[in-house]
């Protein structure tokens, strides 16, 4: 248990954290949300990550810098990737997936 809270339960949140993620991936158009909801999959990994950490080794912090690990590098595909959309956006005027399909090379 982590501190009155079961490890199920934590893995039951994490879950459906990471299949919210999923479903807002595959069903969005714009590039913003999708990028969202790559974040919330990779906070539900991170909640992971803390929970067997705790749960199998609680003298141990290896599970936390994962996660911070995770985080920087999440924070850096973030900047890339919002720079990348501003990008888009300047040339296309649209932020939807369609449209950056439809680009010519």
């Amino acid at each position: 248990m982590i501190e009155g809270i079961e490890i199920q339960h934590i893995i039951l949140v994490s879950s459906l954290m990471f299949f919210i993620g999923v479903y807002g991936f595959m069903t969005r158009k714009n590039l913003i949300t999708m990028l969202m909801a790559i974040e919330l999959m990779l906070n539900a990994v991170n909640i992971n990550f803390v929970a067997f950490n705790k749960y199998l080794h609680p003298e141990n912090m290896q599970g936390h810098f994962y996660s911070l690990f995770i985080i920087a590098i999440a924070a850096a595909e973030a900047a890339v990737a919002i720079s990348i959309i501003i990008n888009l956006y300047r040339n296309l005027n649209s932020i939807d997936v369609e449209d950056v399909n439809n680009m010519k090379h």
